[in-house]
């Protein structure tokens, strides 16, 4: 490989890790002040985004002037690819982030809705869901991104789980409608959060394999495109 291409491939690299370590950042702040009623950090979530933004931005740039240089072939070309992907991702996550730290600043939330759904077990699981994906693009770990693509039904199970809890409370009790309605909003942006942490775990497993294993496939590309 020519080294000016593994220069850009590494600092590309390093760009896509800063990113998600900042969006993973918004995440946690974004859950302790919805669930910990730490609203200082609203804020800090929604000021970060524009810098995950920006960051977004300079990634798809560094993709493209990585394409138009050296058209990379074989495990360079999907790596890019990935790249690009999982940035578009890590963005999405970062704007789910400021959705949840918003509904903080609502103040028909009450104590009891947050205890009424598993926000407890759906913030572990989800969280580790997004570190985990982002440690598998690390290390290029195929076995623990299919791990991460696997947990995501646990996160699926739970926003289920809140949105049976919180359709019975509102049927109970017509003063529990807009807290409700506003738990079922955070239940459903970390559902999303790990279907992207997914995405990324996917992505890993075609940079790494040249499997495209989303929607439950397993194409593989062509032999002639994989390296020897």
């Amino acid at each position: 490989m020519p080294k000016h291409l593994q220069r850009d491939l590494d600092n590309l690299k390093r760009q896509i890790l800063d990113l998600g370590a900042l969006v993973e950042e918004s995440i946690n702040d974004a859950l302790h002040a919805y669930i910990d009623d730490q609203h200082e950090l609203i804020e800090m979530v929604i000021e970060r985004d524009h810098e995950i933004d920006r960051r977004e931005l300079e990634v798809e740039d560094e993709c493209l002037k990585i394409l138009a240089l050296h058209q990379p072939m074989a495990a360079d070309l999907r790596f890019v690819v990935a790249v690009l992907k999982v940035n578009n991702d890590l963005e999405r996550m970062g704007d789910l982030a400021v959705t949840i730290a918003k509904r903080s600043r609502i103040t028909e939330r009450k104590p009891d809705h947050v205890a009424l759904v598993d926000f407890g077990h759906m913030r572990e699981a989800t969280v580790s869901m997004v570190r985990g994906a982002l440690d598998a693009l690390v290390n290029l770990d195929c076995n623990q991104a299919r791990e991460i693509c696997a947990s995501d039904q646990i996160v699926d199970d739970l926003h289920k789980a809140n949105y049976k809890a919180l359709r019975r409370a509102m049927k109970n009790d017509p003063a529990n409608v807009n807290p409700a309605v506003n738990a079922l909003s955070v239940s459903r942006a970390l559902e999303r959060i790990a279907d992207l942490a997914t995405n990324i775990a996917e992505d890993v497993v075609f940079h790494v394999e040249g499997d495209i294993i989303r929607h439950g496939g397993g194409i593989e590309i062509d032999e002639g495109e994989k390296d020897d």
